[in-house]
C-alpha cells in the first residue's frame, strides 16, 4: 500500500496546466497568477485550455481512485491517496512546491470515491451561486456541505483525509477567498 501512496503523490505532481502551457508555448507559472491550474490556463490560453486542464487534473484523481478499487484497498486508503494527490498537485517537488490549487484533483477523487458527498457539494455550489456570484465563495459552501454530510452519513473515519485536503485547499485559496469576499461584500 505504501507504493500506492507514493505513486499517488507523484501522479499529483503531473500538472496538466504545465503540459498544456508547454504545448501552447506558454509558461503559465509566469503568467497572471502563476498558478498551474485550470483557472489560470483558461485565463491565459482560453476556454479549451481550461477544459483540458480541468479534465486532466480531475482525471488523475479519478485514476487513483480506480486503481485503489482495482487493488481492493480499503476506502480510507483510497481517501489518503486522494489527499496525497492533492498535496502533490499543490506542492510538486520538481517545481519547488509551486503547483495548482487542487480543486480539480479533489473533484476527480470525490466524484468517484464519495458520489453522495460530491452531490452534496455540487448542490450547495449551485444553490449559492446566484447569491455569491463567485466560484471561490461557492467553493466554501460546497466544502461545508461535504463535511456536514460526512458527519451525517457517519463516514468521517473513512473520509478524514479528504477533509484534510479541503483544509489545505482552503488555505491555498485564502487570498482568492479574501479578494472574492471584498468584491462581493466589500461595500456592505
Amino acid at each position: 500500500m505504501w507504493i500506492y501512496f507514493i505513486i499517488s503523490y507523484l501522479v499529483g505532481t503531473l500538472l496538466t496546466a504545465w503540459l498544456v502551457g508547454k504545448w501552447k508555448g506558454v509558461d503559465l507559472s509566469k503568467e497572471r497568477s502563476g498558478n498551474l491550474g485550470a483557472r489560470n490556463a483558461g485565463a491565459v490560453i482560453g476556454k479549451r485550455a481550461f477544459l483540458l486542464t480541468f479534465l486532466g487534473d480531475a482525471g488523475k484523481g479519478a485514476a487513483l481512485v480506480f486503481a485503489g478499487f482495482y487493488f481492493d484497498f480499503p476506502l480510507w486508503a483510497i481517501a489518503v491517496s486522494g489527499l496525497l494527490a492533492v498535496i502533490g498537485h499543490i506542492f510538486p517537488f520538481w517545481l519547488r512546491g509551486r503547483g495548482g490549487k487542487g480543486i480539480a484533483v479533489f473533484i476527480g477523487v470525490t466524484f468517484f470515491l464519495t458520489p453522495e458527498l460530491f452531490l452534496a457539494m455540487f448542490v450547495m455550489f449551485i444553490a449559492f451561486y446566484p447569491f455569491f456570484k463567485s466560484a471561490t465563495l461557492c467553493m466554501l459552501s460546497a466544502f461545508t456541505a461535504f463535511i456536514v454530510m460526512a458527519f451525517v452519513l457517519q463516514v468521517i473515519p473513512v473520509v478524514w483525509p479528504l477533509v484534510l485536503a479541503i483544509i489545505i485547499i482552503v488555505i491555498k485559496h485564502r487570498f482568492d477567498i479574501e479578494e472574492s469576499y471584498q468584491k462581493r461584500f466589500g461595500g456592505i
